[in-house]
């Protein structure tokens, strides 16, 4: 093993332990599946905002975004920023208030219990459509993530990318199986820290190795459409493709995804103070538009880099590795710098597990507390429901290994789908619920099961038409599903007065 190999072995491997000695330390305070799943309600402001975009951004901020712009330009990348900015801006905005004060007044520790408990429905057939869509989307999700850790581990050492997949997984399910929601919180607080730390390191060295900012821009400028955001650069013609309006709208449909999103909706739901969530919004906030400004920057830096023939970066085979491949080169200068790439692909890591963890809780929760607990009614006591908790977290896991196991998979891709799935089947379904007194049961199990199948529909079916079909699937599944939701509310009996009077009383409070 080389000494730069060495030294980014270091402080991976310090990283590692760190997070595991987390689980550790949270596995003793973690007393019950309240605990285990929603910290007991107690987050501070802080924590909460940066665990929350953490485990939002996963992989795809420091291998997906930087690999999209390096190929095709700024657009694509910049316009799906732009969405996401404006959708992490609204969702605390209107959403993460209101879901907290909602979910603590009729005692809600899960999302689909959320809903279950909104509109009381005793047959918890909305609870368990709910759970199904979270396994369905978050097993997928979990895998993409999986599979960063892979790429990672075997680019930089080559190892197996299965051996290093697997380890992978077993480090993020022990940390999170230990010591559940408020061991996944604090690590992604600090991993948002180590992420930040990536960026603008690699951003800086990678400037550097470009030949300085006006030697990145010039090479941008000389590539047609790359720097325009309303044209994207065709890297097998190297002519600029339009960027037509409908492209735009569906590119930025991604902020959509937000109200669905049921890691970062347990964030709002475990806030210990409704008060902060102001400070919350606007660290968040700021925080996403200049992590997601500089990912995209890299991808534009990258193709300076290898533009610039004064030094050994050369073209990427895989664009979504590009963090990586700096991160490499940075590693040669000695080992003080190979302690630092260590530290930038730590933080790839980091951006891995942050989500990783939180899926898992997600789907895990979907899987013991809705189905087994609330569609089977299992009477079990808290020991029993804490082996179940980490079971079927363990269990997800291996899953979740099984569809990684293909080096090829695209981590843009699924976060993609799963994405659009989360939007378009939980999306609509919540906003309703904590903003339209008159939805009910009926509406809230048709929309959600129409907009989750229309994202099926659209991107396996209706998108091949192509053309203006060729959009992103959560735009119209989202419609979709709002739609239908407000139809069948309407066409159907409204809601029972204690129901109505429960949502003025949290309206008012």
């Amino acid at each position: 093993m080389s000494q730069a190999q060495i030294g980014i072995m270091i402080s991976i491997v310090v990283y590692l332990a760190v997070v595991v000695i987390i689980g550790v330390i949270y596995s003793r305070r973690t007393k019950n599946v309240g605990d285990f799943y929603l910290g007991g309600r107690k987050l501070g402001p802080l924590v909460t905002a940066m665990s929350a975009e953490a485990s939002d951004m996963s992989s795809w901020l420091l291998m997906g975004l930087p690999g999209v712009a390096y190929l095709t330009g700024v657009a694509d990348a910049g316009w799906t920023a732009i969405g996401l900015a404006v959708g992490t801006y609204f969702n605390w905005l209107i959403v993460a208030k209101k879901l907290r004060k909602y979910s603590a007044n009729i005692g809600a520790i899960t999302v689909p219990d959320f809903f279950s408990r909104r509109y009381r429905e005793e047959k918890n057939i909305l609870m368990a459509l709910a759970a199904v869509v979270i396994i369905v989307f978050f097993v997928p999700y979990t895998a993409s993530g999986f599979a960063a850790c892979g790429k990672l581990f075997g680019t930089l050492f080559g190892v197996d990318y299965h051996i290093a997949m697997v380890v992978s997984a077993i480090i993020i399910v022990g940390y999170t199986s230990l010591g559940g929601f408020n061991a996944a919180s604090t690590t992604d607080f600090i991993q948002s820290i180590i992420m930040s730390i990536a960026l603008v390191v690699v951003l800086v060295y990678g400037v550097s190795q470009a030949g300085g900012i006006g030697a990145v821009v010039d090479n941008a400028k000389s590539l047609d459409g790359y720097l325009g955001m309303f044209n994207t650069y065709d890297p097998e013609t190297g002519k600029a493709v339009d960027h037509s309006a409908l492209t735009i709208l569906s590119t930025m449909a991604w902020g959509l995804g937000y109200f669905g999103m049921p890691h970062i909706l347990l964030r709002f739901m475990a806030i210990e103070n409704p008060d902060k969530i102001k400070l919350s919004r606007r660290v968040a906030t700021v925080w996403v538009v200049i992590s997601m400004a500089v990912a995209v920057f890299i991808g534009v830096v990258g193709l300076g880099m290898v533009a610039n023939k004064n030094n050994s970066f050369s073209a990427l085979e895989d664009s979504e590795t590009i963090v990586v491949q700096i991160a490499n080169l940075l590693a040669t200068h000695g080992f003080v710098p190979a302690l630092i790439a260590g530290v930038i692909l730590a933080g790839i890591l980091a951006s891995t597990m942050s989500t990783a963890d939180s899926q898992l809780l997600a789907a895990s929760s979907a899987a013991s507390e809705n189905i087994l607990g609330g569609m089977f009614k299992l009477n079990l006591s808290e020991t029993a429901q804490m082996v179940v908790a980490r079971v079927t977290l363990i269990i997800i896991s291996v899953i979740g290994v099984v569809i990684a196991w293909n080096p090829n998979s695209s981590v843009f891709g699924i976060v993609s789908f799963a994405w659009a799935g989360f939007g378009a089947a939980f999306g609509p379904v919540m906003l309703l619920a904590l903003f339209w007194k008159r939805s009910n049961k009926y509406g809230a199990i048709a929309g959600m099961l129409a907009g989750g199948a229309m994202v099926f529909i659209w991107k396996f079916g209706i998108a091949k038409l192509g053309g203006a079909f060729a959009i992103y699937e959560l735009l119209p599944a989202f419609i979709f599903g709002l739609a239908l939701n407000v139809i069948v509310s309407l066409v159907t009996p409204a809601p029972e007065k204690e129901i109505t009077d429960e949502f003025e009383k949290v309206k008012t409070h």
